[in-house]
């Protein structure tokens, strides 16, 4: 049985918790916000119209190609391609290939943050073997001009986020999506969570401000997340209703269904 990702790579145990998957999406959340491409997650409406859903069944899918079998996820890939190409069609226009980028090396950047932020440092063969994942997701997509090693993604990522970022009205529309969504204490410790886990320029264009309350919390946080209290805190991170979302994180996911453009 062959996988797109193999069995011992750091990336499943990375995607594998839902601790680390929860601050990914906080630090894609950030950036999505100040994509200068943000105005195609608005294009459908879906987005602002449900972000927290928008969340989960994007996390599914990329849960789905890293512990899929390689067919299955290659399927997966394949019909998110079919979404994007559909959506283009509708608008007339292309999504640009750097903008396309921009979401892979989301992934890349904030597992690796994620991970190293709750759990301990990568090495720099882990930290390569995530962007290797995640830039063959994107050649089966189709996207050019992906970084052929973990050095030329580290250039490459650097170039796009002093290019590819600026504070516009749908970052402001967005974060109030956020805000009605998640209600003022959540939203407050979302904005927290980001803090901690975003690149100075996200952070700037935010303004989430140099420290977060948080920071504190992490260690503790680290020596107890297996405890039952800190589950607790976990599944309260987020509305009641995605509870079950939330703790099914800590499993593999069943087999893929077709996710809505």
């Amino acid at each position: 049985m062959e996988y797109f990702v193999a069995q011992e790579s750091v990336v499943r145990t990375i995607w594998g918790k839902a601790d680390t998957v929860l601050f990914i999406f906080a630090g894609a959340a950030a950036e999505f916000a100040v994509n200068k491409a943000v105005d195609w997650l608005y294009f459908t409406g879906r987005l602002p119209a449900d972000p927290l859903g928008r969340l989960f069944s994007t996390v599914e899918y990329a849960r789905q190609i890293v512990f899929a079998e390689r067919h299955e996820a290659e399927r997966a890939i394949d019909t998110i391609a079919a979404i994007h190409a559909a959506v283009e069609a509708k608008r007339g226009q292309r999504i640009p290939a750097w903008a396309y980028r921009d979401v892979l090396y989301m992934l890349i950047d904030y597992s690796i943050r994620a991970f190293e932020l709750l759990e301990r440092p990568l090495s720099a063969p882990e930290k390569a073997e995530v962007c290797a994942v995640f830039c063959r997701v994107g050649q089966r997509m189709g996207i050019p001009e992906l970084p052929a090693t973990y050095a030329a993604w580290l250039l490459d990522r650097e170039q796009h986020l002093s290019q590819d970022l600026a504070h516009s009205p749908f970052t402001t529309n967005l974060y109030a999506q956020y805000r009605k969504h998640l209600g003022p204490l959540r939203y407050q410790l979302l904005l927290q969570g980001q803090a901690l886990v975003v690149p100075a320029p996200v952070r700037g264009l935010l303004r989430l401000g140099r420290r977060s309350w948080l920071e504190p919390v992490v260690p503790i946080y680290r020596r107890t997340q297996h405890l039952a209290v800190s589950k607790w805190v976990k599944t309260s991170l987020l509305p009641a209703a995605y509870r079950a979302q939330i703790s099914a994180l800590d499993r593999e996911p069943a087999p893929a269904r077709p996710l809505a453009a």
